[in-house]
């Protein structure tokens, strides 16, 4: 076997680097380790918040898919809702009593479906004014409610599941003002 005999000429303060050298790899490939690890721990994160927001986003798309649909068959539900009305004064008089009985099935059956579907009509009447669901068209002096409350409802508002469909449309009680004599006194 061959040995290679020591170099006595080598300068003992290189060995000294080596191992100098060696810790500081060590410690570079400590510190890659741990920058890898954490950008690791990121894509996991990342990868874990697109897979809630795809599963919300189809969530949402599945019970909000019909609202198009909804917004547009509301047309439907408002005419039925005002030949009742108008005919309502004529069945009085004992005329069509059996068409507005067509209509008024309609309706009900109508509203059973959009229920089923998850489109609920706000109640409005007498309720303290919500612009989250209200929209409001007049005001009015001539009434028995309190300032502030919708004393009448000329389109019905809906909502969809948590979300408004359309805002109800209403007369609001204006607060009473004092005449100009009684404030000034």
């Amino acid at each position: 076997m061959a040995t290679k005999p020591m170099d006595k000429d080598a300068d003992p303060s290189a060995a000294g680097e080596s191992k100098d050298n060696d810790q500081r790899s060590e410690n570079d490939l400590a510190s890659e380790i741990a920058s890898l690890r954490e950008r690791l721990m990121r894509a996991l994160a990342e990868t874990e918040n697109t897979r809630r927001q795809g599963e919300r986003r189809a969530k949402d798309a599945q019970q909000y898919a019909i609202g198009n649909f909804a917004r547009e068959l509301l047309q439907v539900v408002d005419n039925l809702r005002r030949a009742l009305d108008a005919g309502t004064a004529d069945a009085d008089a004992g005329k069509a009593a059996g068409l507005m009985e067509g209509i008024a099935a309609t309706d009900r059956i109508l509203a059973q479906i959009l229920n089923r579907f998850g489109v609920k009509e706000i109640s409005a009447l007498n309720e303290p004014f919500d612009p989250a669901k209200h929209e409001a068209v007049m005001e009015t002096e001539e009434t028995v409610q309190p300032p502030g409350n919708v004393t009448q409802v000329l389109e019905n508002g809906y909502m969809l599941h948590d979300r408004l469909l359309r805002p109800a449309r209403v007369v609001v009680a204006k607060p009473v003002q004092q005449s100009s004599q009684a404030a000034g006194q």
